[in-house]
């Protein structure tokens, strides 16, 4: 009599399929975000520091990746961690396969990790936008270890880590209002601060390329549907809902910044569309798995008003943030947790079948919005103390000075410390007069000598408000 041994069942037969190729494929879309980061921060800077930009946000993939490895993803997300960080449990992703993640039981560990590792590379491309056209490239890459470290990896671990102290008190971030945002958006504050003003004449200091900010706006959109759709962990109707409220968010923003400007100028600014499709993206994130689409249009609105005005308040607090990554990150980051605390509702969370929340002040709990305050509160003090500290102490080693010899600043970080000029094999260093005016920003010059109106729009802020009246 033959007998037939039942088969071994095969590794992760558990999981649906569909479930972790949207994963998946939300990782790379969250992944072409990081290169859209760096387009947008080329077009913004002046042409001689355009490669440069590009190229810190290609290699915080990089550095980050190996941090991740290391024990990056172990001190955000190891399943034995304490309320404010992690352990080596998970260093060198030893036993991160095939076990149900500590962001949901619908897909297995290696899968999480690999989507939760593209958000920790995309934070700090975000931060080191302050430090745009003086910031040394070397050192800018230790900080991105270091502040990973000791910054990204605290803070993803309050916020979902199933052990964190804030996910245990009931704080709500889908998709990373505090971890991304805010933290990133104090940090660029912290390192604007330490590094000091740009030299030279802030008449200068406008956009490049306006096509290189729309692509890499275009980029940012593109993948933010991964980024927050991606973050239910699960293709269901949740994941539908948070791209509905994303898309809607941004079309809003942009919308409400152009007419913001408009009253200004009375020009329809691209680039204020860009900035406030941004700011609406960044404002709907921590709420995006939780809110309703008419009160994504109302996230989408107040944030862009709040950045805005947060712009424009850059020049009377007297620091330069090169790109505004404090008023459009740091400010729509506390503005979108906010209002989640205000719109959140348990019938847009239970949309995956399986997430309960008493909801925010539309569902009668009125102590949402304290849990979100404090949230932010404390991911804000965190990110900027500590990137503070990181950046004084680096400072004063040898070899890590962080801030570009003026001569080199001067000549522009793209051949000073890249070797290689952003567009084709032009003699750069002849755009640069002995006087320091870096005519190589006269893009928008015809032969006859008149200026383009909308980049001599654009000067100092990603927004013409921006601008010094």
């Amino acid at each position: 009599m033959n007998t037939t041994e039942p088969a071994t069942p095969l590794i992760g037969s558990q999981y649906q399929s569909g479930d972790i190729a949207w994963t998946l494929a939300s990782t790379a879309l969250v992944w072409l975000m990081i290169p859209g980061i760096g387009y947008f921060y080329s077009g913004m800077a002046r042409r001689k520091n355009a490669l440069s930009l590009i190229m810190l946000s290609c290699c915080s993939v990089a550095v980050v990746t190996f941090q991740w490895f290391l024990f990056g993803y172990s001190l955000a997300f190891s399943k034995s961690g304490s309320a404010i960080i992690g352990n080596f449990e998970n260093a060198f992703f030893r036993g991160v396969l095939d076990q149900p993640s500590v962001g949901s039981s619908k897909i297995p560990d290696v899968v999480f990790m690999l989507f939760q590792g593209m958000f920790a590379a995309l934070t700090p491309a975000l931060a080191i936008g302050a430090a745009a056209e003086r910031g040394r490239i070397l050192p800018t890459l230790v900080f991105i270890f270091l502040w990973t470290t000791f910054v990204y990896d605290f803070i993803a671990c309050w916020t979902w880590s199933t052990n964190g102290w804030s996910f245990v008190m009931g704080g709500l971030d889908f998709a990373g209002g505090t971890p991304v945002h805010i933290s990133s958006g104090a940090a660029a504050l912290a390192y604007a601060i330490v590094l000091g003003k740009r030299s030279g004449d802030q008449k200068d200091f406008r956009p490049h390329s306006m096509s290189n900010v729309v692509i890499g706006t275009c980029f940012i959109w593109f993948g933010w549907f991964g980024f927050n759709g991606g973050s239910a962990l699960s293709a269901n109707l949740r994941a539908a809902m948070a791209c509905v409220v994303t898309n809607l968010a941004a079309s809003v923003g942009g919308i409400t910044w152009v007419l913001l400007d408009y009253r200004h100028d009375r020009k329809l600014s691209v680039l204020g569309f860009c900035s406030g499709a941004v700011a609406g993206l960044v404002s709907i994130t921590p709420g995006s798995g939780f809110v309703s689409p008419a009160s994504s249009v109302a996230i989408g609105f107040l944030g862009a008003c709040a950045c805005n005005m947060a712009v424009r308040l850059k020049h009377y607090l007297k620091y330069d943030d090169a790109f505004d990554v404090f008023a459009v990150h740091g400010v729509g980051g506390i503005v979108g947790n906010l209002l989640t605390g205000i719109f959140a509702q348990s019938w847009v969370a239970a949309l995956d079948g399986t997430t309960v929340i008493k909801g925010g002040w539309l569902d009668g709990h009125w102590m949402q919005l304290a849990y979100q305050l404090a949230d932010s509160a404390a991911g804000m003090g965190w990110s900027f103390v500590m990137t503070y500290l990181i950046l004084v102490i680096m400072n004063k080693v040898p070899g890590l000075t962080l801030r570009a010899k003026a001569a080199n600043e001067h000549r522009g970080l793209d051949l000073a410390e890249l070797g290689e000029p952003a567009y084709g094999h032009l003699d750069d260093e002849k755009a640069v007069s002995i006087q320091g005016v870096d005519h190589s920003m006269e893009i928008g010059r015809s032969v006859t000598g008149s200026t383009d109106s909308v980049n001599e729009g654009k000067v100092g802020s990603v927004s013409t408000l921006g601008r010094q009246q």
